[in-house]
């Protein structure tokens, strides 16, 4: 139950003779440019570039994968760091080549790819590069910008080293005397575990302080960050910032703005989930931080062997060759399972072009554990099904699709465990809660972000100033909004918008997650009405990257431009509300 590195690198030594190998090869790549034009030389290029970009992945894979073991380890954070060194150069070393090709024309590009089988894999990144050309700058001036890109990621690293490097454990003291440490990793066990609603305000306050005392910092890292946007937005020629983000996947804005629409429409049901939340919880008002307290307490344990057992029978009822990838994606040497001292906490599935993915899980035997099997084990069938179907340079996948597997798989494992009664009267409410509380994360609470992030960028963009006090109050009629509730009451909540590192380390971006969820939850309705329709969704996952994101989905019988796609979650979460009032009263 442990990962097998073997399967990437006999050993240390093994590793850096290829990291040597790949530094010589970055050599060689610049001597091609000028010379894209002539065929020879360009098919040359692109089977050095393919065999860079293996030899890359693979590299980074395995010195990720043992530092992520043991993090106390200095040597494997140093090998990380080597590998992340070793890609910027790669990337330098290669800046040329976006702005030669383009200066080619896609005639004269498509004409080589269709004289040799081995060039012809790159048909859609090329129809990818076109259709950004016009966002694409010279070769001189992509230089620059090449040499801009780490200062204008510092917004990120700011906020990384005030919140974490910066960042401290808050001692506390209950009301009945204990004293507790409190940090960002464990003051939501908290917030469940605590029955005082003083003790959770203080734990909550614990955390939220550090926003309160560093708003004006915050606010200023912030501005960084939307003014490094309106920087690209401008330089590369982009209408906002929301388009300088979608266009690269040719994602229809469109698409962002349904969502916000049909999210604003529905959140009557989020009104209803916590009022009977407050009720059940004997609560005067229900406030944000009460949204981790358990409905219920589960009573099962399951073991590891268990949790894959019930995930394989949630899917027995599907293709064969859905159940042979879900197989595959948890075989032994490819899953490391239990927590141990050093190992990163949470849970991943880790792929790379042309290798076998990894999973990385800290099982404890909870309900919970047993639905991150299921979804971990859903990336990796993606990734298994791309390799198997896709070559090197369209096997990745964007993370606009990515979710839409992994949650697919959760939606299976819901369902069977409902049908089949698994679990107690406990286990049921528990899993109905955490089934409605990640339609409540993953579709309202990142489409209430995604609004707040396109109104701060909207307002950066019209020269607003950008201060505190603004991005508060955005968060502040948002959250009125979404929930009811006034965040001006909950000490430091407020400046949730300083606490969320996807605002600093990746804009317009968690929108994603809301539209991965919709769309796997309308190929499951589409899959539990006639079985034969997984064919729909294993096509998706048998695309790789090998069309923009919307095709990709379009293809497998969805349409995002299309309203009804977040309907489906809205219904959902309709069904579940009424099942767990059920469930509540019986």
């Amino acid at each position: 139950m442990k990962w097998d590195l073997t399967n990437l690198y006999e050993n240390l030594e093994s590793w850096q003779e290829d990291f040597e190998n790949a530094q010589a090869m970055l050599k060689d790549i610049p001597s091609y440019r000028g010379k894209l034009g002539e065929f020879e030389q360009f098919k040359t290029y692109y089977k050095l570039q393919k065999d860079a970009v293996i030899k890359l992945h693979k590299l980074y894979q395995y010195a990720s994968l043992k530092s992520d073991l043991n993090k106390k380890d200095v040597e494997n954070a140093a090998r990380v760091q080597k590998m992340s060194h070793l890609v910027h150069e790669f990337s330098q070393a290669t800046s040329f080549e976006k702005p030669e090709i383009l200066s080619l024309g896609y005639k004269k590009v498509e004409s080589f790819l269709d004289q040799d089988e081995t060039l012809k894999e790159y048909r859609f990144p090329m129809q990818k590069l076109f259709h950004q050309s016009e966002h694409i700058l010279d070769a001189d001036k992509e230089a620059l910008m090449g040499h801009y890109r780490q200062l204008s990621s510092q917004g990120a690293s700011l906020h990384s080293s005030l919140s974490v490097a910066d960042g401290e454990a808050t001692t506390v003291t209950l009301k009945d005397g204990t004293e507790i440490h409190v940090t960002q990793g464990n003051f939501r066990s908290y917030l469940a575990d605590l029955q005082d609603k003083d003790d959770r305000e203080t734990v909550f306050k614990a955390i939220f302080d550090h926003f309160s005392k560093h708003k004006h910092t915050y606010a200023d890292i912030y501005n960084t960050v939307l003014q490094a946007d309106i920087a690209h937005m401008k330089s590369r020629q982009y209408n906002s910032s929301l388009e300088s983000y979608l266009h690269g996947n040719n994602i229809d804005p469109v698409v962002y703005h349904n969502l916000i629409d049909v999210a604003k429409s529905s959140t009557d049901l989020l009104k209803r989930y916590y009022k009977i939340r407050k009720d059940e919880l004997g609560l005067d008002e229900h406030r944000t931080f009460d949204r981790f307290m358990p409905l219920a307490e589960g009573t099962s344990k399951f073991s590891y062997d268990e949790a894959k057992d019930l995930f394989f029978k949630s899917l027995d009822h599907l293709d064969e060759d859905f159940k042979d990838k879900a197989y595959d994606a948890l075989k032994e040497g490819y899953v490391d399972v239990f927590e141990q001292d050093g190992k990163r906490t949470g849970a991943y599935s880790s792929s790379v072009v042309n290798e076998h993915p990894f999973i990385l899980l800290n099982f404890d035997g909870t309900l919970g554990d047993v639905f991150t099997v299921a979804h971990e084990a859903g990336h990796s069938m993606h990734s298994l099904f791309a390799k198997e179907m896709q070559p090197v340079a369209t096997q990745s996948y964007t993370i606009f699709v990515a979710e839409i597997a992994s949650t697919f798989n959760e939606h299976l494992l819901l369902d069977y465990f409902i049908d089949n009664n698994k679990g107690s009267k406990e286990d049921k409410i528990q899993l109905l809660q955490q089934s409605i509380d990640d339609i409540a994360a993953t579709f309202y609470r990142q489409t209430l972000f995604a609004a707040y992030e396109l109104k701060a960028h909207e307002l950066a963009e019209k020269g607003e100033p950008i201060t505190h006090e603004v991005l508060t109050n955005i968060m502040k009629d948002l959250y009125l909004e979404f929930y009811d509730i006034d965040i001006t009451k909950e000490p430091g909540k407020s400046y949730v918008w300083a606490y969320i590192p996807h605002m600093f380390f990746t804009p317009f971006y968690v929108y994603q997650y809301a539209t991965s969820f919709a769309a796997s939850l309308k190929l499951y309705d589409m899959v539990k009405a006639d079985p034969s329709n997984i064919e729909n969704h294993m096509k998706l996952l048998k695309s790789g990257g090998n069309n923009f994101p919307m095709e990709q989905v379009k293809a497998s019988g969805l349409d995002l431009t299309d309203k009804s796609v977040f309907e489906a979650v809205v219904s959902r979460l309709s069904k579940l509300l009424d099942e767990l009032e059920v469930a509540l009263k019986s």
